[in-house]
Parts: C-alpha cells; structure tokens; sequence
C-alpha cells in the first residue's frame, strides 16, 4: 500500500465567500461552487495545475462533520484526502499496523485524527 499523491485538501471556513475571496486572493481560479445538503456544508473547488484541489467548506448545518470541527476547532484544515489504489487494501494494511480507522469497509474511510496528530486523513481511489 501505498499513498500515491494527494488528491485533495479541505479547508473548513465560517463564511464561504470570505473563504473564496482568499483563496482567490492567493491567485487560485474558482472552479465551481456547490452545495451538499446530505454533509450539511457548501463547498467552492480550486483545482491546481497536479490535478489535486483545494475545497473550501462551510457548514449549512451546525451539527455536520464541518459544523462540529469548526465550533470546537474553528477555522482550518479539515482533511487531507490521499489518493491509493485500493482504499480496502490500504485501510487493512494501516489497521494490521494499528491505524485507528473511521468508516471501515465502505468507500469512505477516514484514519482517525488520533492516529495521524490531530489531521482527519481520508483515502479515495477515485
């Protein structure tokens, strides 16, 4: 197993337009908005020259992921997203090494922040 690339990195924010204008503001070009009504957030993509991302997100809902981490660690890296090539293998591989892993089995799976110095770590085989 291994961690092939950053695929992306979400940076929660209170207000999405104040988070756009800085991301901006870095030179980053705005790709698209959107908004996830099941993750309670609005989220803006700045995709980079690798391919990789930068998603800005705000939460909808105080009681989301995002609205959670941001009420008890404010504003900030949320998560960074390693692409692998098989989040299955990667998830047994990082547990046989005592990884503490959230979401295991499915297609979302997280390494707990725990594991990784207070960073929520996501692997996607997208």
């Amino acid at each position: 197993m291994t961690l092939k690339r950053v695929h992306h990195i979400v940076v929660r924010v209170k207000d999405l337009d104040k988070g756009i204008a800085s991301y901006q503001a870095m030179g980053l070009t705005l790709e698209r908005t959107a908004e996830n009504a099941a993750l309670g957030i609005k989220q803006a993509y700045f995709t980079l020259p690798d391919g990789s991302y930068i998603e800005v997100a705000c939460p909808i809902n105080p009681e989301s992921a995002v609205g959670k981490a941001l009420e008890s660690r404010g504003e900030g890296i949320h998560s960074i997203v390693f692409k692998v090539d098989d989040v299955a293998q990667a998830a047994a591989e990082m547990k046989s090494r005592g990884v503490s892993l959230i979401g295991e089995g499915g297609r979302q799976v997280f390494v707990h922040p725990k594991s990784s110095h207070g960073v929520l770590v996501q692997l996607t085989d997208k």
